[in-house]
Formats: C-alpha cells, sequence, structure tokens
C-alpha cells in the first residue's frame, strides 16, 4: 500500500493517491444534485484533513473548477443555453474582483486562522442559503422558476418522445437563448416565449464583488452569483447555470494565474499544487455527471437539507476559535 502513497511536492500533502479525486467525486456528486458547486467543500476538506493552508491551496481549488467545469459548459453550449450576454458581463465584473481577491488572500489571510474565519464566513452564507430556500418564504420566491423548468421538462420531454432529430440539441427552438439587446446599461434576451432582462452596471457590481470573494476562496463564484441572478435579477434557473459556470471557469483560469505569476513576497507560497488539483478535478468531473444524471431520483429537499447542515457545521468549526481567539485578545487582554 506504500506505493499508493504520494508526496506532492508543491503543498507538501503527502497521502494515499486515490484519496482526493474519491472525496471530489462524493462532495461534486451530492452538491452538483443541489445545483451547488463541490469547489467550496473541497476546500475545508484540504486545509483541516490535508492540513494544506497556504495561500496555493485557493489557487489549487481553482484548479479543480478548470478540470471539472469544461464537460458541463459543453453541454450548455451545445443546447444552445449559454446566456453569452449574462456570461460576459459575469466574466469582465469577476475577472478584476478575482485580481483583488488574490491580494486579499496573499496580504490579509496568508494566516491559517484568519482564512479559516474567512472560510467560515462564505460557507455560512451557502449553508444559510440553502436551508432558507427550504422555507415557506423561500420556496415562494422561487414559484417563478419552478413554473418554467416544469414548463421547460415537459415540452422537451414530449418532442424526444416525438423525433428524434436535432434541433438545438434536441429542444424545442423557443428552449434556445437568444439575445434581444446587449448595452453598457441593459442587457435582454428571450428564452422560452419570455424576455428578461437585467441592469449592466448592477450585474457587473455584483459579479465585482463574487470575484473578490471567490478569488479570496478559491470557488471561482458561481456558487455565489448564480442564486442572487435567480433570486435578485429574476432571471430563469436554466438561462444562469451555463453562464455561472462559464464565468466560473474563465475567472478559474484567471485566478490560477494571477496566484502562479504575480510576485509576492518572498517565502510565500501561492502558485497551485497542479498534480493535487488535477486530481480532485478528475474526481469532481465524475462526480457531477453521475450526481447531474441521477438527480430526478434523490428528493431534492433532502440534498438541500443535507448539504446545508453540513456548511453550517463546517462553518461554526470555523468561525468559533477565531471568535475565542479575537475574545482573549480584547477581553482577556
Amino acid at each position: 500500500m506504500d506505493c499508493l502513497i504520494h508526496h506532492f511536492s508543491v503543498s507538501g500533502v503527502e497521502t494515499w493517491v486515490f484519496l482526493p479525486p474519491l472525496v471530489a467525486f462524493v462532495v461534486s456528486f451530492f452538491t452538483s444534485m443541489g445545483g451547488v458547486s463541490g469547489a467550496f467543500l473541497l476546500l475545508p476538506f484540504q486545509v483541516s484533513y490535508l492540513n494544506f493552508t497556504t495561500p496555493s491551496v485557493s489557487a489549487t481549488n481553482l484548479v479543480f473548477n478548470i478540470v471539472a467545469i469544461p464537460s458541463g459548459v459543453y453541454r450548455y453550449m451545445k443546447e444552445g443555453r449559454m446566456a453569452w450576454p449574462l456570461a460576459w458581463v459575469v466574466i469582465i465584473g469577476t475577472l478584476p474582483g478575482v485580481f483583488l481577491g488574490y491580494y486579499v488572500r496573499v496580504l490579509y489571510l496568508p494566516d491559517p486562522r484568519s482564512f479559516k474565519a474567512f472560510v467560515g464566513a462564505v460557507l455560512l452564507y451557502i449553508g444559510g442559503r440553502l436551508l432558507y430556500e427550504m422555507t415557506p418564504r423561500g420556496r415562494r420566491g422561487q414559484d417563478a422558476t419552478k413554473a418554467l423548468e416544469e414548463k421547460y421538462k415537459a415540452h422537451a420531454k414530449g418532442l424526444r418522445e416525438e423525433r428524434r432529430t436535432r434541433v438545438a440539441a434536441g429542444l424545442p427552438p423557443e428552449a434556445v437563448i437568444r439575445r434581444v439587446a446587449f448595452s453598457p446599461a441593459r442587457v435582454a434576451f428571450d428564452f422560452w416565449g419570455e424576455r428578461f432582462s437585467f441592469s449592466t452596471p448592477a450585474m457587473f457590481c455584483l459579479a465585482f464583488v463574487v470575484g473578490i470573494i471567490g478569488g479570496t476562496y478559491g470557488i471561482g463564484g458561481g456558487a455565489i452569483i448564480a442564486p442572487f441572478c435567480i433570486a435578485v435579477f429574476r432571471l430563469p434557473v436554466y438561462a444562469v447555470a451555463g453562464a455561472a459556470l462559464m464565468g466560473t471557469f474563465l475567472t478559474s483560469i484567471a485566478g490560477v494565474f494571477f496566484y502562479s505569476v504575480v510576485p509576492v513576497k518572498a517565502g510565500l507560497a501561492t502558485a497551485p499544487d497542479w498534480p493535487l488539483g488535477i486530481l480532485f478535478g478528475i474526481g469532481g468531473l465524475a462526480g457531477m455527471y453521475c450526481g447531474a444524471r441521477l438527480q430526478k431520483v434523490v428528493p431534492q429537499r433532502f440534498i438541500k437539507l443535507m448539504l446545508g447542515a453540513l456548511i453550517l457545521s463546517l462553518a461554526v468549526r470555523y468561525i468559533l476559535p477565531y471568535m475565542n481567539w479575537l475574545y482573549r485578545i480584547i477581553v482577556v487582554s
């Protein structure tokens, strides 16, 4: 069994070579069912279990996105469900945010204790959002989106049963996203016979803030920006998912570039551990595929309850030690 133990030189991690892809598979399998990226849970695993706490852990987590996401992006492009105007606004807004997030990580959060508190805060938001979606008020806000989903599924299924010929990868013509307007002030597009629009500056500002958080944490930001697009901007989930994935993919590439080449003070490791990140990505690629395939047979309420409870427990685990440390400094001292 010793031959299966591998030492990763950049991170200093020494572990069973099949453990990273196995963990990524399990995490992505369940998180993909809940519509959430698995990257935000892989980082706590690296920090707490593998003891990988230097800033390069954020870059390694971004490598996971680069490997795991392309299959999903390809699928959305093939089906004509890539909202390019939305994707470009997200990308343009997120990129400078990721750059600032890099500096936040290496200048202000190089200490593992402070970084864990930041991770806990992000997890607290994601876990709280998942549990909120299960409340009556949260479900009311999803009624319009669910109606569009059911309409989409019913018609797509009927079309596939009636004919095998390809119409936008087996989808009816009106299920393809069509750009209507794209300007510095507003973006509008048609999807499934309905028109959706959003403010370009507002979406840019949201993407910028998400980019800072994602660049600091190492998640790209899709798990944060997609819910805002659905709940605040009232965009359909079928149009948002592809754009959020594309934005996460390209900004993850930019994030890895920043962490790899931007100079920092001597002795601070920021470059990603590519072999470790790729192993996580391979497991995530398989887990996302299997999770998407089996999503329809697993109750969504159970998935979100399980993920929400797990994420909140991790958040508390990371935040409480930091709060105790602050208390000792401020009160005891």
